[in-house]
């Protein structure tokens, strides 16, 4: 171990005597050491020579990030219109954002950002008064680090609990206020995770939680989840235990809801994020039994409403683009069900408000809107702006007065106020941004993927683009658990548009734009799905002139981070660069660490059997880098505190890529401190890793200059 330290040492000793001004591409990596760890998978030996970065608490795991950081950054810092693009994502970035409002109690609540706040604050106003501050996250630490992460207020508005997280932890805290004095009720709750809020009257809240994990709470295991009620007035170790922990029976995401009267309790337990099985407890009948609803995870099935003992529940169950149904809650089972709202070709995303249920469809991954009574008769479609992404629409059943926001690739997400029993709507909020959305065209086309299957994406570009196979462009994507990208603004986006970017989104198998059956077309051992409609994606911007390999980026974040290295370690030829953002790289230890292991409806595990072993290993970008290949440049972010995806991901893969690469595209990693999965993130440091992200992406597609300076008020490279 002394050897082991010295060397790193060295290596860093090594690295800041290094020449400051010397060419960028002149790059030499931190020697990282190697440890004999082999592990045996079916009687097939696998090594793992980086294992010892897993540790994300020894001082030789962080001597290497600091190595890692300065070789990066030394790079960065090289390119000369990086100073220039944070300046222009401070400019855009600077604009007054409000959230749509929500009613509780006496109040009317809002989030706002002035502009360039790391943390949007929580506003209030009585009626037409005028808006105070309620809660200002940016107070809750000096580096602005700590957010807020969950905000939960009692039936009549009085009280409020909020988490937060700190660093961009998944661990959160919770306190109670008095929510008309914004007074501290009681001690904070600590150790709480996966969790919401769900308050029963005044008299106290629902929320979930894990045993703390012995060892590294960032990286540990932890898949028995419980929930608690605590009651206001008593210690948090009185709270009483509800559902979970029952020896033999596991359960790793488990959630409780209040229904809006405080009639019933619902709870939801689950293995996987996939899938669910349903509970129901009658709150009204002092020590009424937990009863089941649905005692499998064959669906994803949850109740959005109730009238009384009439129970409104949202399933896939038979439904793969999912329906509502009725029921009892005398007799809740599925034997019961009667539809209310009938599954259609499109997908179903409810919510009720006003005293109505909307049900948002998803049209090839466009918003269409429909509003029904509560007898399930159609009232009407609601008119939307345009072709996009809209949300909301959620109020309680008495509120008249509902609120929603549109947006798409090229138009910044505006507030509407919605009358419910009219329909009539007006714009509520419109953002005043430095971007001219006119200027830029966004449209769907369909491509094929490799085994015939119609693919939908959307390219948005500046208008007149000429179609030289010139254009830097970037292609992101996810393509699993069932998640849908649907078209929306980003500020960070725009960005790379005005310098004559294209952004590329396709809507790729795995997600849920088209239902269940789209999304299990890209799990377990269909996940070569995902990556072949990625890589189509890419052979059709090219072969129709949009760009061209050297100008052709690949990114996404978590599992697209995933797809992300597995399409550059199958298709290196395909990109200039790839842009792996905390991803899912090491395919057969993925499911050892935290909350992995719910991830197997998705992936499969390593242990599951010899077919599943082999099928992960063939496509684990960690374990198919090859030595010799030129791998694309490539810029891999995360963060130290990352307890979703570990960061130990992302370090083992840049370690062995940087062994292995050829070539002179560098090969770097980018390692936030002090941050987590990227939920919170405070907005100063969210801009310096764009500008990093995009000054890193232009540079290796060869521009020495910004394509586009005359958007800068005072431009200097």
């Amino acid at each position: 171990m002394k050897s082991f330290l010295t060397l790193l040492a060295l290596t860093g000793l090594l690295l800041s005597c290094q020449d400051k001004t010397q060419a960028p591409m002149a790059l030499e990596y931190p020697q990282t050491p190697k440890v004999d760890t082999v592990d045996t998978y079916f009687n097939t030996q696998v090594a793992d020579p980086y294992r010892w970065l897993e540790d994300d608490r020894s001082s030789e795991t962080e001597t290497w990030v600091e190595n890692q950081n300065e070789v990066t950054f030394s790079f960065l810092e090289k390119i000369p219109y990086r100073e220039a693009l944070k300046n222009r994502l401070q400019e855009l970035w600077d604009y007054e954002k409000l959230g749509t409002p929500f009613i509780e109690g006496a109040f009317t609540y809002f989030f706002k950002n002035d502009g360039l706040q790391n943390q949007s604050v929580v506003y209030r106003k009585a009626g037409e008064g005028a808006a105070e501050v309620f809660l200002d996250p940016n107070t809750f630490s000096e580096d602005g680090t700590t957010s807020l992460s969950g905000l939960s207020f009692s039936k009549d508005g009085s009280l409020t609990a909020y988490s937060i997280s700190e660093g961009g932890s998944d661990w959160r805290k919770i306190i109670v206020i008095d929510a008309r004095s914004r007074e501290i009720m009681e001690d904070t709750l600590t150790d709480v995770k996966f969790s919401g809020i769900s308050w029963k009257g005044q008299e106290g809240f629902y929320y979930s939680s894990y045993d703390k994990p012995e060892g590294s709470e960032l990286s540990a295991k932890t898949d028995q989840h419980k929930v608690y009620y605590h009651k206001m007035g008593t210690p948090q170790e009185a709270d009483q235990l509800i559902f979970g922990g029952v020896p033999g029976e596991k359960h790793r995401y488990v959630s409780a809801t209040v229904t809006e009267d405080d009639r019933f309790l619902v709870i939801s337990a689950s293995n996987t994020t996939s899938g669910n099985k349903l509970f129901l407890r009658d709150l009204s009948r002092p020590d009424a039994p937990i009863v089941p609803i649905l005692d499998h995870e064959d669906s994803d099935s949850y109740v959005i409403e109730n009238v009384g003992s009439k129970l409104y529940i949202v399933t896939n169950l038979e439904a793969p683009n999912q329906r509502i149904v009725t029921v009892d809650a005398a007799n809740p089972g599925p034997e019961n069900w009667q539809d209310f709202i009938p599954e259609t070709e499109n997908v179903l995303v409810p919510g009720t408000g006003g005293g109505y249920f909307f049900t948002e469809y998803m049209v090839d991954a466009i918003s269409k809107v429909l509003q029904y009574d509560y007898d399930g008769n159609l009232v009407r479609e609601v008119e939307l702006p345009g072709m996009g992404s809209a949300g909301g629409f959620r109020g309680k059943k008495e509120q008249k007065e509902l609120y929603f926001s549109f947006t798409n690739y090229n138009t910044p997400g505006t507030s509407y106020k919605f009358n419910a029993d009219t329909g009539d709507y007006e714009v509520y909020w419109k953002p005043e941004i430095d971007f001219d959305p006119d200027q830029y065209d966004s449209n769907q086309v369909f491509y094929t993927s490799a085994d015939g299957t119609r693919i939908p994406m959307m390219i948005t570009h500046k208008k007149g683009l000429e179609l030289n196979g010139k254009n830097p462009t970037i292609l992101y994507g996810y393509g699993g658990f069932n998640i849908s990208l649907t078209p929306s603004f980003s500020t960070v986006n725009a960005i790379w548009l005005e310098q004559g970017g294209i952004y590329a989104v396709p809507n790729l198998r795995g997600g849920g734009e088209y239902g269940k059956d789209w999304h299990n077309a890209g799990t377990k051992t269909n996940k070569q799905n995902v990556f072949d409609d990625f890589i189509a994606a890419g052979e059709y911007l090219i072969s129709e002139g949009y760009t061209s390999p050297e100008y052709l980026a690949i990114r996404g974040g978590s599992n697209g981070g995933l797809l992300v290295g597995a399409v550059m370690t199958q298709r290196p030829d395909l990109m200039k660069v790839a842009l792996p953002a905390v991803g899912v790289l090491d395919m057969l230890r993925y499911h050892t660490f935290t909350s992995g292991a719910g991830w197997s409806y998705d992936y499969g595990t390593s242990e599951d059997s010899d077919e599943m072993f082999q099928y992960l290993k063939g496509y684990s970008p960690l374990h198919n880098i090859k030595d010799g290949v030129a791998y694309p440049a490539t810029l891999v972010t995360t963060g130290d505190h990352d307890d979703r995806v570990v960061p130990a991901h992302s370090f083992k893969f840049a370690a062995t890529l940087q062994e292995k690469h050829s070539g002179t595209n560098p090969v770097l990693i980018r390692i936030e401190t002090n941050a987590g999965h990227g939920a919170g993130t405070p907005i100063s440091k969210t801009i310096e890793q764009y500008a990093d992200i995009f000054g890193f992406t232009l540079y290796n597609m060869g521009f020495e200059s910004l394509p586009n300076k005359a958007v800068f008020k005072d431009f200097k490279e």
